[in-house]
């Protein structure tokens, strides 16, 4: 029987991914309260008395502007434990999925950008995980870095689906930056495509790869998106106008690439099918939404 150990397993794509990959086998779950990623010796202690078959790693620091003034946590947590992980998964035979980030790219290209494509952070939290690809790659053959952006699911404290919802429910006029481009991702499309992936993990498939949904949209559309669908599924709304503004409009502490699609090609290769649509997931998302209440 495989064993799984899941780090982060309290997080908006953790909390998903215990349901995802309880049909592969025995899925130990760890969360920031049971493995504290800023010491290493803990984190070695805890994986070696485990002994998993499987470590699928969705902790994370990632609250992206805070990181600007707490670079060295950051770094530790994204950057450092990541590679210490993928020490012990290759001392141990035991293979490793790492989710990464779009904030590894700049956002200067105009089309999809490939795993291979050269990364270039703009801030403090892309770079934490770009230190963090790199320690994985370094210490563990055997491993898939999974990229991802603009996440979001039903079981997450803070996103921004649930972010407009609340606003939309208190405000008629909402202000959203139209100038950034991605693909949302819904947080149990993702866990239901690394839970496709473990099975395929060999040395021959090792690397990274990019999941998003497929589509593109910028926030102002994924907005506009949420109280359309919102809306026909009786959510409580006031609002009335959703007014696009740019990113100089909206200034943050950490940068954001203007423009982080993420080729789905190789992914699409691997899975044998192109990941969902994000307007179909989001449906599908605020539907759980209602039903959790």
């Amino acid at each position: 029987m495989t064993r799984i150990l899941l780090t982060g397993a309290a997080g908006q794509v953790g909390q998903e991914l215990q349901q995802t990959l309880a049909p592969l086998g025995e899925v130990v779950i760890v969360t920031r309260e049971q493995m504290d990623f800023s010491q290493a010796d803990a984190v070695r202690q805890l994986v070696a008395s485990i002994q998993p078959d499987v470590i699928v790693n969705a902790a994370a620091y990632t609250a992206v502007d805070k990181a600007e003034s707490e670079l060295e946590l950051a770094n530790l947590v994204n950057g450092t434990t990541p590679g210490i992980l993928a020490e012990v998964a290759q001392q141990q035979g035991t293979g490793l999925i790492h989710i990464s980030t779009d904030y590894v790219f700049d956002g200067s290209q105009s089309t999809p950008y490939r795993e291979t494509d050269p990364t270039h952070p703009l801030g403090a939290y892309g770079s934490s995980k770009l230190l963090g690809e790199a320690a994985v790659r370094a210490n563990c053959p055997l491993h898939m870095i999974i990229r991802t952006a603009w996440v979001y699911g039903a079981k997450g404290k803070v996103n921004f689906v649930k972010t407009m919802l609340r606003l939309g429910a208190d405000r008629e006029e909402l202000r959203v930056v139209a100038d950034q481009i991605g693909s949302p991702t819904w947080a149990l499309d993702l866990a239901t495509a690394i839970a496709q992936f473990i099975p395929q993990l060999t040395l021959d498939t090792a690397g990274t790869y990019h999941y998003t949904n497929s589509g593109v949209c910028s926030w102002y559309d994924f907005a506009i998106a949420i109280f359309e669908e919102a809306t026909a599924l009786g959510f409580p709304l006031k609002i009335q106008r959703v007014i696009p503004i740019t990113t100089a409009d909206y200034p943050t502490p950490a940068r954001r690439p203007a423009f982080s699609v993420l080729s789905l090609q190789k992914t699409t290769q691997l899975l044998g099918s192109p990941p969902p649509y994000w307007r179909q997931s989001l449906r599908k998302m605020l539907l759980e939404l209602k039903q959790l209440g």
